[in-house]
């Protein structure tokens, strides 16, 4: 992830702590409305569904950063297949867990 290009402008919902935070170079923004964070939540809504260990209000979290990046990996894997497969048979159901 460090080595992934930075973003030129970085969006939020005015939440206090973000202010104060490091932005790569990067613009800081406070987001007039959701057109500029909805990707970013749904995607965070992705990992939440399909990964337990992140799922919000839960004793599923991971001790080990090394367990969580596993994790992660794995997911990312399986599911950059299955949004492949999807673009190829766009009739066809696909589960994440069918990519593994």
């Amino acid at each position: 992830m460090d080595k992934a290009p930075k973003a030129r402008r970085y969006y939020s919902d005015a939440f206090g702590a973000y202010a104060r935070l490091w932005y790569h170079g990067g613009a800081y923004e406070v987001s007039q409305g959701k057109t500029d964070t909805y990707s970013v939540e749904g995607d965070n809504a992705e990992l939440r569904h399909y990964l337990a260990r992140l799922a919000r209000r839960s004793r599923c979290f991971s001790r080990c950063p090394e367990a969580l990046k596993a994790a992660l990996k794995l997911f990312m894997y399986c599911f950059n297949r299955r949004q492949s497969h999807k673009q190829r048979f766009p009739n066809y159901q696909a589960h994440v867990f069918h990519f593994d």
